[in-house]
């Protein structure tokens, strides 16, 4: 069996479905042969890391990664694949997929939240656009995918929230991470030579996209607040800046003290990454709006309790194993989030850390779950 994966992107700093396609490509089932189509520049230094077969039709010609080079691209190729998975939606790779393979090749598209009414509330007029987009194209690329992928049932749900006219062909896959391989002691090295002034003490992690969807504003308001109870407690907020919204951030820290125990070590990668998660406390992700969350996973798979607002659509039942906490995506529940965790002591949080690691075995662990995945291909399961 062979899939093509088709993504405008696989830079690791545009979030979490690159970081999708590394996993199910390194974790797929033995037999299967998988190659990647992007729009990326081929001379991007990243995807000279990369070890599995990447075709890069890039530049693309405008915000919408427009290609010429796609479809004649997908045309000579369909013949040698037996799926594709496109990642994504709103942007030309899922248009040119539905036109060159539909009757040819089975194509199912993973969305990736893109689909979750946040954006609707949160961006109205972008909505507007986008209902001109969806008409004539993007609910069809939808409606003739033989399946539409989504990583859990509530955001299957409420990704029929986004648009009246919806109708396709829903399918639940597990998601997750791998936990990470190599040394511990090594890792947390790496990620305190990344962030020194973490070191040696106490702190809770944030690492993604320095976003407000992510919420970073809550946290940092939250953790002002519990700071002073808790002078021994620092803050990582690990992640890309591309906004630039780090000076914004701080300059609602009044307290110069308090302004120094948070930390910006920018993005972090390989045994830095896995030594943040290592050498936290727990992790902490206040986001607005999440349809999985890779970091979630990855945290879990370190052992560390997650403090989730209710928008991460997995952490109910993160919460309900024990591995976790959740509150809502407020500023009063951002807080109420970290006073819970400060208050537990340490006997719970241990008791916690050790319900995580059996969560992620028991829902995220990427090696069992990126065959079910792909296994969707194989005969009679279309």
């Amino acid at each position: 069996m062979r899939i093509l994966h088709v993504i405008s992107a696989l830079d690791p700093a545009a979030g979490g479905p690159a970081e999708v396609v590394r996993v199910l490509m390194e974790y797929g089932p033995e037999g299967c042969d998988q190659e990647v189509v992007t729009l990326d520049d081929p001379d991007e230094s990243f995807l000279r890391q990369i070890a599995f077969p990447v075709h890069a039709l890039g530049p693309p010609t405008s915000k919408y990664a427009r290609s010429t080079k796609l479809i004649p691209w997908l045309k000579a190729n369909r013949s040698r694949f037996d799926g594709v998975v496109v990642h994504g939606l709103w942007q030309y790779p899922g248009y040119a997929v539905w036109r060159t393979m539909r009757g040819h090749v089975p194509y199912v598209v993973f969305t990736h939240g893109m689909l979750d009414p946040y954006f609707k509330h949160a961006f109205p007029l972008k909505q507007l656009k986008k209902w001109l987009y969806w008409l004539p194209v993007e609910y069809w690329v939808l409606r003739h995918a033989d399946h539409v992928l989504f990583t859990c049932g509530v955001e299957a749900e409420l990704a029929t929230q986004s648009f009246w006219l919806h109708r396709w062909k829903a399918q639940v896959v597990p998601f997750g991470t791998i936990a990470p391989e190599g040394d511990a002691d090594s890792q947390r090295a790496a990620f305190f030579q990344a962030c020194p002034a973490a070191q040696g003490g106490r702190f809770l992690l944030f690492l993604g996209r320095i976003d407000r969807k992510k919420g970073c504003e809550l946290l940092l308001d939250a953790f002002v607040k519990v700071a002073a109870q808790n002078p021994e407690l620092d803050l990582v907020m690990a992640g890309p800046d591309a906004q630039g919204w780090r000076e914004e951030l701080l300059r609602s820290v009044p307290d110069a003290d308090i302004a120094a125990r948070i930390h910006w070590p920018g993005m972090l990668r390989g045994d830095a990454k896995w030594g943040a998660f290592r050498a936290a406390e727990a992790f902490v992700l206040p986001s607005h709006q999440e349809n999985f969350g890779i970091a979630v996973a990855e945290a879990l798979a370190c052992g560390k309790p997650v403090l989730l607002s209710d928008k991460v659509n997995i952490a109910a039942e993160i919460a309900a194993d024990g591995a976790g906490l959740m509150e809502t995506d407020t500023a009063a529940g951002t807080e109420r989030l970290l006073a819970r965790w400060t208050a537990l002591p340490p006997a719970e949080r241990e008791a916690m850390a050790a319900q995580a690691l059996r969560c992620f075995h028991r829902r995220y662990d990427m090696r069992e779950n990126a065959k079910t995945t792909l296994r969707l291909f194989e005969k009679g399961s279309l």
